[in-house]
Parts: structure tokens; C-alpha cells; sequence
């Protein structure tokens, strides 16, 4: 990392197009003090440049973070209109025999593209399947698929007709499904027969029949799109053919309008407690954020390839692959597969083939291509590529410098984006062909992000320094509450320092007034992009009958970013402790990938006879921390502790295992 006292800044190897929201470095800060200053007027101007509405809003930002507590914030209120209508029938006249969505199918060669008016057909054609299934506006929908481009037709069917829907992804286990299905209150769930991903079938209408079998779970029908033509367990009079289903209605659907606040999704993330929470984004602040930051971000020119490789499970699905880039009108890129299949030059022949001129993707990707050599790379024509960006978590400064030197050439800006599911789309970031970079650095916020750091007293930070990152106002794209727990929403971004956002993430400002995020500061785990609860993972191994108690940490992981590490008191509380047999580590890796997910994996498990815990039965976890990432002498202050001598028998249980 540079020196935060004398920092290197880079200019942009690239200069911005000519449609360009934020030209120049003088223009971010003469948009950003407006922002601040008159957010109200900054964003209705934007969101009437930006987006078409049948009843335009004349209100822009109501309530701030003191009067959350009572009441969701609201932005253009008395606007009204249709999302899905912005991101494909408005598009209709001026592009549309243009590419919409470019899929990219497991299979190299085996994907196709769809215009904005094929795109248009099938998502009229699933809006009249939805409302023949009995949804209607308000009604929630779940999305448990794969990334085809089905599921985006499914998002946008649903904001169609107005319902609200939750994209689960499909690495989640059936247990997680049957939670968002009950805590949404889903009657319709649209999934597939498999998903196909690095070669190997994923199974997920199983996963589906296994999470609605428990009698509690009330769900009316299952949309069933055939991906694979895979045999698959059917239930008659439930479950539907989405081919089928399409074939028989018409491809001509009349859209309503609805209100800006009118919830347009539910994404579950993790929280510090085991219990996942279901973040609700509205409609006309969401679209009108997503639409700006996508344009202003990525340089966004007119016929770009943009080419995000995310999941729509994900909120970087949600708000880069498909709204952002349908509302500005541009051809996304979706990737069905992984890096590395059918080798580690996928993403470069992707890139090559389709001639792609931004793509967006993660510091782990990114890390574990930089380990296999160069020349998977050099081996392609990525001459297109104008802009790359990474997304998920901070990355590091090596990764950074091989992802602009090897795979930019040293001729593409690259933007380093920090946001959240909860911030609805990018807060602080270069612009493309703007931004003087740093290798690691996010840089500065965009207009209407205005961030704080505060001492864990909170304590506003001024200047040049390091603390927790709070946001200080409002913006539109921003998550307006807990599906059905206001209460909880305040208190987990609210009650620690009242009257600001609380991002639970670390960051580091330097002279420059550039922001480095330095990871999260809460319970939550952000492995590889993945944000876990350390209590899923606790509660998933407590399950298991030889486990009494267990303690979750992150800790430095060369390629994931962030490393899961378990310190289990095993109930039989065996003489010999550090790392387990191989059977029970299999055993209890089974377990949580069951309860929580294929994407959940113990990168370190060590036995200990005890966690440390304060006299009040509160575990340390500094310690636990900080001997996962190696330290075992600078611990801290261990005078609270009910038995400080646990403390050296974790040390020798964590070396000598």
C-alpha cells in the first residue's frame, strides 16, 4: 500500500467520452457540493434527465438519519413509473435491433444474444405468465436460478406488474431458501431444472422441493424454466413449465405505473446475527441511482460491451448487470461459468470475442488468474477494453497493479468501487478517464455520498487518519428498511452512531482525501465477495453433537481476501487439541455447506479447551483475530478475562496444529 503521507497518484491512462456525466475532476466537485448541499435538487434533476417517468416527480428527499428511527427515508414520492418500461420498451424505438443481453453459457460457443426487442417479447411474455399464476402488485416472488438470462427476464416481469422480488442465489443451501421464502411470504417461486457451472451440473429445482417440503412453507406454484432439459422431480398442479407457460400467452403486455417508493426487491444479506435480513430497495431512487452511477462510474459511451461477470444473486447483479446497464441502455455481458473453465484464459476469450470494452469483476478472480502467469492472458487480443473495475472487497495493491499492467496494459482506467446491498450502487470510486487512482484506493464518493470517519466513540475523524466509515446523509439508491423489522434496520445501521449510516467497514482517509477500505469491523465475513455472519457459521456448527461451542473469525487470505477460521470446544473436550481429524473436518465442512451454502467453506479449524470469555460470558474476539492472522504477542489488554490462561493454550492449539 502507498505511503498514506505522500501519496502516488495516477492519472487516467484514458480520456472521458462525450458522454461523460462528470467530465473532469472540476466538475466532481462543483456535482458533489451541489449534492451536499441541495440534494433534493441535485437528484430530481438527475433522475428527469435519466429516466422516463408517466408522472414526473416534483419532491425529492424526505426525512434524514435522525427520523429513520420512526420512518423509512423517501425519495421522489409523488413521482410515478414503470422500471421495467425503462430498461427495455423505452429503448424499443432508438436501439431495437440492438444487442440487450449478451449471454455467455457454460459451454464456450453454446450462449446467444438477445436485441432489446427479443428482450421486450420474453419479458411480457413472463409478466402474463406471473399474473395468470396470480401475482400482483405488492405480491413477493423468489428467484432461485442460475445465470441465464432468464432471470433477468424474471426480475423485470416482476417489476412489471409490480411485484416485489428476491433473488436467492443459487448456491444457497434449501434450509437458507426456506428462510427467505418464509420471511418474505413468497406464493410464486421461479427457478430451473440445473443450473451448469465449470463443467459440472448444479442442482436447483431439488434444492427447491426440498426447501417448500416442510408443511409451514406455503407456496401456491413453482415457474420452472428448463435449462438443462434435465429430468427433474415434478409436482402436479404446483409446479410450471416456463416454456410452456410463455408459448401460451401473448408477447404484448401494457405496463402500470407505480409509485417511487413502491418496493421493487428484497435481497437477503447476512447480518451479526444468524438470522439473514432482508434489505428492501424501492423503485424510483434505486433506478435513478443505479442508472447515474453506472453512466458516470464506467464512462459509459454509446454501443459499449459492458461486462460485468457477477451473479444477479448478488446486489452487483442486481444494480450492474441488469438495471443499470438495461436503464442506460447499453449491452450487458452475462457469464454462466467460472474463471478457470475450460482453463484460465475464459474471462480474456470472452473479452476477445465479444469485443467488450468494460469489464467489472472481483479481487479474488483477479488474484487467483494473477498466480497462474501471464500468459493466459497475453494470449488474447483484449484491445477493446477500455475500463476495468473490481467489486466485493478491498483490493490489495499487488493484484491491483497486475490487473492494470497485464490484463489493461497500462492503457484502461480501473476503478476500485466500495458499496454495499445497502447502498443500492457504488459510493466511493475513480471515475473512468476522471479520477487520479492509487493501487487500492477507492478513492472519493460520488455526488450525494458524503463519508465520515468516527473513533469507536464516535468521534468525527478530520482530516488525514483511520476509523469506521459512516455516511452522513441520505441518497436515493439507498436500502429503505428490513422487510418486516424497521426496528432492526435502525438498529443495525443506526443505534451505533445515531444520526449516521454505519457502514460497519474500516477505512483509512489519507492527505488526498482518498478513502481505503480496510475491511469490516463487525461480525460479518467477506470472503471472496460472499458477505457471511460469523453467527451462521456458529450456529451451523453447533448442530453437530461434537461441537459445545464455537467461535468464527476472519483473518488475511491471499486469494479470497478474507479466510474463515472455526476455534471449536468439542463436547467430549479431548485432551489433545489444534487441528481435527480429517473425518470430523469433513463432517462439519458437510455441515455448514448444508445449512448455509455451497460458497461456505472453514478455511481453518482449531480445537481448543475453551473460548475467552469476559467474566459477563462475552467471547474476546480481538484475541481470536489476531492469533488467526499470526499474532500471538501483541494481544491487548486480557485483565477481563475469566480465565486469561485459556489465552496461551489457544496460542499453542493454533501453532501446533
Amino acid at each position: 500500500m502507498s505511503d498514506p503521507i505522500t501519496p502516488l497518484l495516477t492519472p487516467s491512462p484514458i480520456s472521458p467520452g462525450p458522454q461523460s456525466l462528470i467530465p473532469d475532476m472540476a466538475s466532481w466537485r462543483e456535482q458533489w457540493i451541489r449534492a451536499l448541499k441541495d440534494p433534493s435538487g441535485f437528484w430530481l434533476e438527475q433522475t428527469q434527465s435519466l429516466l422516463e417517468w408517466s408522472a414526473p416527480p416534483q419532491l425529492g428527499g424526505e426525512g434524514d438519519f435522525w427520523s429513520v428511527v420512526e420512518e423509512p427515508i423517501r425519495w421522489f414520492a409523488d413521482g410515478e413509473l414503470n422500471v421495467s418500461v425503462n430498461c427495455v420498451d423505452r429503448h424499443l424505438m432508438t436501439r431495437g435491433d440492438q444487442a440487450a443481453i449478451i449471454w455467455e453459457a457454460d459451454e464456450p460457443g453454446e450462449g446467444f444474444t438477445w436485441t432489446y426487442r427479443q428482450l421486450h417479447e420474453e419479458v411480457c411474455r413472463a409478466a402474463n405468465v406471473l399474473s395468470d399464476l396470480g401475482v400482483s402488485a405488492g405480491d413477493r416472488v423468489i428467484i432461485y436460478m442460475g445465470m441465464v438470462p432468464q432471470a433477468a427476464v424474471a426480475m423485470l416481469a416482476c417489476a412489471r406488474i409490480g411485484a416485489a422480488h428476491s433473488v436467492v442465489f443459487g448456491g444457497f443451501s434449501a434450509e437458507a431458501l426456506r428462510d427467505r421464502v418464509i420471511d418474505c411470504g413468497a406464493r410464486v417461486v421461479i427457478t430451473q431444472d440445473e443450473g451448469r457451472r465449470g463443467g459440472r451440473p448444479v442442482a436447483l429445482k431439488t434444492v427447491v422441493d426440498e426447501a417448500l417440503a416442510p408443511a409451514e412453507v406455503e407456496v401456491d406454484k413453482v415457474l420452472v424454466f428448463k435449462r438443462a432439459k434435465a429430468e427433474t422431480p415434478w409436482i402436479e398442479g404446483r409446479d410450471v413449465d416456463w416454456a410452456t407457460a410463455c408459448s401460451a400467452v401473448s408477447a404484448e403486455h401494457t405496463p402500470q405505473s407505480f409509485g417511487a417508493e413502491h418496493p421493487l426487491f428484497i435481497l437477503y444479506t447476512s447480518g451479526s446475527t444468524g438470522r439473514p435480513k432482508g434489505l428492501m430497495h424501492t423503485s424510483g431512487g434505486y433506478l435513478t441511482y443505479t442508472t447515474y452511477t453506472h453512466r458516470a462510474v464506467f464512462d459509459l459511451r454509446e454501443g459499449d460491451v459492458y461486462g460485468c461477470v457477477a451473479d444477479v444473486g448478488w446486489i452487483t447483479g442486481h444494480s450492474y448487470i441488469v438495471y443499470g446497464p438495461l436503464s442506460n441502455g447499453t449491452t450487458t455481458v452475462m457469464f454462466e461459468s467460472t474463471p478457470l473453465y475450460p482453463d484460465a484464459s475464459r474471462y480474456w476469450s470472452l473479452v476477445e470475442r465479444h469485443k467488450v470494452n468494460i469489464f467489472y469483476t472481483a479481487p479474488t478472480a483477479i488474484r487467483a488468474l494473477a498466480a497462474l502467469g501471464d500468459e493466459w492472458v497475453n494470449n488474447h487480443d483484449l484491445s477493446s477494453l477500455r475500463v476495468l473495475g473490481t467489486v466485493g472487497e478491498p483490493i490489495n495493491p499487488e493484484a491491483w497493479e497486475w490487473y492494470y499492467h497485464v490484463v489493461g496494459r497500462g492503457k484502461c482506467a480501473l476503478v476500485d468501487t466500495w458499496w454495499q446491498t445497502e447502498t443500492g450502487g457504488i459510493s466511493l470510486s475513480p471515475l473512468a478517464g476522471v479520477t487520479p487512482t492509487q493501487p487500492g484506493a477507492a478513492t472519493l464518493p460520488l455526488p450525494g455520498i458524503q463519508p465520515i470517519l468516527v473513533n469507536p466513540e464516535g468521534h468525527e475523524i478530520h482530516g488525514a487518519g483511520e476509523g469506521r466509515l459512516c455516511l452522513n446523509m441520505p441518497w436515493p439508491g439507498q436500502a429503505r428498511t428490513v422487510w418486516g423489522d424497521h426496528e432492526r434496520f435502525v438498529k443495525t445501521y443506526f443505534n451505533d452512531f445515531p444520526g449516521r449510516y454505519f457502514t460497519g467497514d474500516g477505512c483509512r482517509r489519507d492527505v488526498e482525501g482518498h478513502h481505503w477500505i480496510t475491511g469490516r469491523v463487525d461480525d460479518v465475513l467477506n470472503v471472496a465477495g460472499h458477505r457471511m455472519g460469523t453467527a451462521e457459521f456458529e450456529a451451523a456448527l453447533i448442530t453437530d453433537d461434537v461441537v459445545a461451542e464455537a467461535a468464527v473469525v476472519g483473518f488475511p487470505h491471499p486469494v479470497k481476501g478474507q479466510g474463515v477460521c472455526a476455534y471449536l470446544v468439542l463436547a467430549q473436550n479431548e485432551s489433545s487439541h489444534g487441528a481435527l481429524e480429517e473425518s470430523l473436518l469433513k463432517r462439519l465442512q458437510s455441515v455448514v455447506r448444508t445449512r448455509i451454502g455451497v460458497h461456505a467453506k472453514l478455511d481453518r479449524v482449531i480445537s481448543i479447551p475453551g473460548l475467552p470469555k469476559t467474566r459477563s460470558g462475552k467471547v474476546m474476539r480481538r484475541i481470536l483475530r489476531k492469533v488467526a492472522e499470526g499474532e500471538t504477542q501483541a494481544l491487548g489488554d486480557v485483565s477481563t478475562l475469566a480465565d486469561s490462561a485459556v489465552v496461551e493454550a489457544i496460542i499453542k492449539a493454533a501453532t501446533e496444529g
